[in-house]
Order: structure tokens, then sequence, then C-alpha cells
């Protein structure tokens, strides 16, 4: 019942290239259980809320991306794409969807362009991992790494604090990676008292490997998306930079 209940809250995208296999099936195993979970607060007007979008689907559909999707030890990953705001707001916005090349990236990439965009107050950060890490748990596939990777352009303001969000993820076996986005436009809610690249690194991010990719604005979030989830696939760790 509950599994029901949050995919119907979270307005699914219908279609049968993007529903789960059947409830009573045997998990299908995948390299990596990834949750894109995508800052929909007030501080991200309409024209950057389109740059996050196209990038994720440009990202999705790089050969360089499906490449690392096919090196894997599986030739597979399964995603799933939710937006967030407030304490009171996370929405799955695409079902888990298994990718393992082109025609697969491209389905997804359509599905997303088409879906619904909502916006709204706040930014919590804690809300969206603790979100994200329901959908892990309710994932028809099964990952050999399950990671939840964070976007948005400002700290935590609203709900838990995120330090216990992350390290109750942590303690599950889940790797949470950051893409803060630098903008300098004002922001609703306190600002960091650190940059907010420190920010994430110190407070956003955690498990074996963990790493974030900063995009200096929203113009530059598609390269940086590209770039994380090449690393995100192949596994590997990388270092603390800037797209």
């Amino acid at each position: 019942m509950r599994r029901r209940s949050l995919l119907m809250a979270g307005g699914a995208v219908a279609g049968s290239s993007l529903m789960p296999p059947r409830a009573h099936a045997e998990p299908e195993a995948v390299d990596v259980l990834l949750v894109l979970a995508v800052d929909v607060s007030r501080s991200v007007d309409e024209d950057e809320a389109k740059l996050q979008r196209e990038g994720y689907r440009a990202a999705i559909t790089d050969p360089r991306v499906i490449e690392a999707v096919q090196g894997g030890m599986l030739g597979a990953v399964a995603v799933t794409y939710m937006e967030w705001a407030g304490a009171e707001y996370q929405r799955q916005l695409l079902p888990w969807m298994k990718l393992s090349g082109t025609a697969d990236a491209e389905r997804w990439a359509s599905a997303l362009a088409e879906a619904p965009r909502a916006s709204l107050s706040w930014t919590s950060i804690s809300g969206a991992i603790t979100f994200g890490m329901a959908l892990l748990e309710q994932s028809p596939f099964e990952g050999m790494r399950k990671v939840i990777d964070i976007s948005g352009d400002g700290v935590n303001n609203s709900g838990q604090p995120v330090e216990q969000a992350r390290d109750a993820a942590v303690a599950r076996g889940i790797v949470i990676n950051g893409l803060p986005i630098m903008n300098d436009r004002p922001s609703f809610g306190r600002r960091p008292a650190v940059p907010l690249d420190q920010y994430f690194a110190e407070s956003v991010i955690g498990g074996p490997g963990a790493f974030l990719v900063a995009a200096d604005d929203f113009t530059s979030f598609g390269a940086a998306v590209r770039r994380k989830l090449i690393r995100e696939i192949a596994g590997r760790p990388m270092p603390l930079q800037p797209a």
C-alpha cells in the first residue's frame, strides 16, 4: 500500500516502456540504482527549470554516458527522477526504468520532456534524501550500488537537519553525490555561511566514494550532469572540482 500511494502521489508518467516489472517477478539486477533528485524550489525560475531538464535529457542520451552504462559488470542501470522543494513536497516524476542502451535512454528523455513541472517555496535537501531512500527501498530492481544524486542551488532551510538525513542514508549503504548550482541570483531563505559547493561537501554528500561536481550556473548545468553521471555509473572516485 505504501508503494502504491507513493507512486500515485509522484505523478509518474504512464507508458509501457516506463512501467516497472510485475510485483511477483524476481528483482532484476543492475549495476546501479540511481535516484536523480532535482531542486524545483522557488529560487529556480521557469527558464532555469528548463535548463535543468534539458541538461538531464542531454546527459542521459550522451554516447559517453551510454558507454559508461554498457561498460559496467551487468551493462545496465536503473534510474528514477524526482523533484523536491520544501519539506512538504517531494514527487517521483518518472518511475524506475532500466537503461542499457541508446533506445532506453531516448525513451527516458522523451518521457521527461513531457512531464509536468511544479515550483514551490523553501528548500529541504533532507526531505529529498529521505524520499530518495524510500524510492530505493521500493525499487523493482536490485542494484549492486545505491546512489542519490542531489542537485540544487541553495541550502537546507526546511525540515530536519540535512546532516541527519545524510547520515541515515549512509548507514543504509547509500551514497549521496551532489551537484551544487553556484547561482549568483538572490535565493529564498538563509544564505550559506560558506560557498555552496563547500556546504554540499560538508553537509550533503556522504558514503564511500561520494563526490560533487559544481556547476557555475544553470547554463553550465548540462555539462556538469554529464560528467557526474559518467563517474556515478562507472563507480570511480573523483576529486571535488567545478564543471
